[in-house]
């Protein structure tokens, strides 16, 4: 695959995901107020909530290389290889980074919102809700 076809595909792929818009969509009607992938902030948080100390990440499968359902590309093997561990490692560095400041983090495994939508959002409902009580206090 040449260069330019590749930084083609690779531009067409959004920020910010169908999945993603959906959990956003649905805990904003729940009334949680946040901010969507925080540029400024260590790991861009798909959700972030300063005021309670909340980051919230929603990882893909393939890019995150689930346990479950992460598939190792068939061509370029060694590139994937390299490029999915060195992502799982950035993973781990961001949570540690935000834990070791107590914040509080949570990470959604994309197959986790696919399999049971209502069920996620009131995991991240109640995660809110339990880092809103402890930062209040």
């Amino acid at each position: 695959m040449k260069d330019e076809q590749r930084s083609k595909i690779m531009s067409s792929i959004r920020a910010v995901s169908k999945l993603e818009s959906l959990v956003t969509q649905e805990l904003w009607k729940k009334g949680f107020r946040f901010r969507r992938n925080v540029r400024g902030m260590v790991g861009t948080p798909d959700i972030a909530i300063k005021k309670y100390k909340v980051v919230i990440f929603i990882d893909s499968c393939f890019w995150h290389f689930c346990p479950i359902h992460g598939k190792m590309p068939k061509s370029n093997i060694e590139f994937w290889k390299k490029k999915l561990h060195r992502n799982q490692e950035r993973d781990k560095e961001h949570t540690q980074y935000y834990l070791q400041r107590n914040w509080h983090v949570l990470r959604i495994w994309e197959h986790e919102i696919r399999k049971d939508f209502n069920n996620t959002i009131e995991k991240i409902a109640t995660f809110i809700e339990k880092a809103k009580a402890t930062e209040a206090s």
